[in-house]
């Protein structure tokens, strides 16, 4: 079996679109894992914050969390006015490019683009530290975990959307289950004991406050915390993988999704405080995740403990997989407005854009090979790409709601009110984070916006010199349409000349063969009176047999072994003999059976193909004609 169709799968053809499209089942794991994982790691974000202020933090994070989840609730009914509106792509960018502009969608699609990266980045550092929280022994390999992590994501993905969603379903679901168990028996616990539970395994002390909790402390935790909304944007950018009836099936994702992380962020908000935890250095030997803290407090480090950790490690690293359904899509669009390379709209095998998610896979694997899989270092560069977009679609949408309620339409002013709101609180909540984040590395991300615009300014550029280079400015022109004069370079007499000669032959009467040989003094005189008459007696008689114009025979001295150069005199010459006439080179070729035939032979004629081809003479035309190398011998 091919190595390829077995890991990759079989190449699924167009007109299984529609089979490879998911529903709410799928959807949930394919792209909220995101949004659902980051009760891991965006309270824990907060508190890393709050670690200063020692045991005062505790009363800041309640505070923390509920503007967090209004913000939360508010972007739900934002976005499920968006899928309802742009029911094909309603992502970001689109919006932000149809009611804002070209370039506010393009910055808007740039934020989503690093966004996605740093998810992924995140997602898998956060997964490996739940991993080493369980097993401490495992530190030393937080860097070729995350690596192995992302290599399976990436090829689960190669293998199709709805591939990946059935195959995370377990941990997923898993995750969900054993992670609300948790977080209600320990609720439970702490109003049956008056607010104050006793843990099962007690969490380490709180270090002693440095520093007193300032508007300024509590504004940075707000912005760490915000980490915790990032995923909620790729159900939108994504409506289209949704099977029929697809604003449906995109409204239930949306409203499990984020129920589920309200009750998620809420409960480790709450148990983080009445149980008495903090962040810890995950930089450090023995660092305990909060989610690690919070399970050993409830539950011991029993089987419901493993299981639990097990889950959540296995979604946060698969957390990953909503950038690898989010970004191809966003890439997708790009492109095909011209301003990424055409390549990233190709479909794959698989229906799905491969381009998209190996690039999205390399960036990802650069950033933690850079931060050296550490979230803590990762996070900081968080969070500022997305609600940029938050802001960017919002506003999008209150001049979409605009428009449709010029005819004095009540429900499209309370929708475009909805959306105003969201905006504000995003737009506010996105000045926080810069605020508070940008020395602390936020800086990069920021700089990576312009850096990613250029990008796409000098990709759209190319494309409209393309465009206006090629346009045809009139009908065909006929008026001198003669056969061309045919250049053959060829070593001598064997079978792949004489392929190459008929097919010179059918294309002009004006063939010339070039003998090239790098010999000198008497074996170059040997070599060629051997080679004329073998061409005589198997080229020209045959030719004069048969009423063909003879092909004219002109050796070619090559002193220097580079072959290039006397073909470009040649040509110069034929120029001079024939003046206007298109000149032909006519290249015999050898084509590789097998991959070790690569090995094996020099591939001249590719060699010289590219050569002639990059010497941009718009009179010149490469022709190559291939010998297939056979086990048995097939005549010309």
């Amino acid at each position: 079996m091919d190595l390829v169709h077995l890991i990759l799968g079989r190449r699924l053809p167009s007109s299984a679109a529609d089979e490879v499209k998911i529903g709410v089942p799928a959807a949930v794991p394919a792209m909220g894992l995101d949004a659902l994982s980051s009760a891991a790691y965006g309270p824990e974000a907060a508190l890393t914050m709050l670690a200063t202020v020692g045991a005062a933090g505790l009363g800041a994070i309640g505070p923390i969390t509920v503007i967090i989840l209004l913000m939360l609730v508010m972007l739900y009914f934002s976005y499920r006015q968006t899928i309802a509106a742009y029911p094909t792509s309603g992502g970001s960018y689109t919006v932000s490019k149809e009611n804002l502009g070209i370039w506010p969608g393009l910055l808007a699609a740039a934020a989503l683009a690093i966004d996605y990266v740093l998810n992924v980045a995140v997602g898998i550092s956060a997964g490996v530290a739940a991993l080493v929280s369980a097993a401490p022994s495992l530190h030393k390999y937080t860097m070729p975990l995350c690596l192995i992590i992302l290599l399976i994501i990436t090829l689960m993905n190669l293998r199709g959307t709805g591939e990946a969603g059935l195959a995370f379903a377990v941990p997923t679901y898993l995750f969900i289950v054993s992670l609300l168990t948790v977080l209600a028996t320990g609720v439970i616990r702490s109003i049956t004991s008056g607010g104050d539970p006793h843990p099962v395994v007690a969490p380490p002390a709180l270090p002693p406050a440095t520093q007193a909790l300032t508007t300024w402390i509590f504004l940075r935790a707000f912005a760490s915390g915000c980490t915790a909304m990032t995923g909620v944007e790729a159900i939108i950018n994504s409506v289209a993988a949704f099977k029929e009836p697809r604003v449906r099936n995109a409204h239930w994702t949306l409203t499990f999704i984020v129920m589920l992380l309200v009750l998620l962020l809420g409960g480790v908000a709450h148990l983080a405080k009445v149980y008495h935890i903090g962040a810890m250095d995950q930089s450090r030997h023995g660092y305990q995740s909060t989610l690690s803290q919070i399970t050993g407090a409830v539950f011991g480090r029993g089987a419901i403990y493993y299981v639990t950790i097990g889950s959540v490690l296995a979604c946060l690293c698969l957390s990953a997989n909503t950038s690898f359904v989010g970004f191809p899509r966003l890439c997708r669009l790009v492109a095909e407005d011209g301003f990424l390379p055409r390549a990233f709209s190709t479909i794959g095998r698989r229906l799905v854009y491969s381009v998209g998610i190996i690039f999205l896979s390399l960036c990802a694997g650069s950033l933690l090979l850079l931060f050296r899989g550490i979230t803590d270092k990762l996070i900081p560069l968080f969070a500022v790409g997305a609600f940029l977009a938050f802001t960017l679609s919002q506003a999008g949408m209150v001049v979409h709601w605009h428009k449709q309620s010029e005819g004095g339409r009540f429900g499209n002013r309370f929708r475009l009110c909805v959306n105003g709101i969201g905006a504000l609180a995003t737009a506010v909540a996105l000045v926080i984070i810069l605020a508070a984040k940008f020395l602390e590395g936020a800086w990069i991300t920021v700089l990576g916006f312009p850096v990613l615009l250029g990008v796409f300014w000098l990709v759209n550029r190319h494309y409209v010199r393309l465009a206006r280079t090629i346009k045809a400015h009139g009908p065909l022109n006929l008026g001198n349409n003669k056969p061309p004069v045919v250049l053959m370079p060829t070593r001598g007499w064997d079978r792949p000349t004489g392929k190459a000669l008929r097919f010179a032959f059918w294309l002009s009467p004006d063939v010339i063969a070039l003998h090239l040989t790098n010999l000198t003094g008497e074996e170059a005189k040997e070599e060629g009176e051997k080679v004329g008459r073998e061409w005589k007696e198997n080229v020209e008689q045959p030719a004069e047999q048969s009423g063909v114009p003879v092909p004219r025979f002109i050796p070619v001295p090559c002193p220097f072994r580079l072959f290039v150069k006397p073909i470009m005199e040649q040509i110069k010459r034929a120029k001079q003999e024939f003046p206007g006439r298109t000149i032909a080179v006519v290249i015999p070729a050898l084509t590789e059976k097998h991959w070790w035939h690569t090995l094996l032979h020099r591939r001249l004629g590719a060699h010289l193909r590219r050569a002639l081809m990059n010497h941009d003479d718009h009179e010149v035309v490469v022709v190559e004609v291939p010998w297939f190398i056979e086990d048995k011998p097939v005549p010309v």
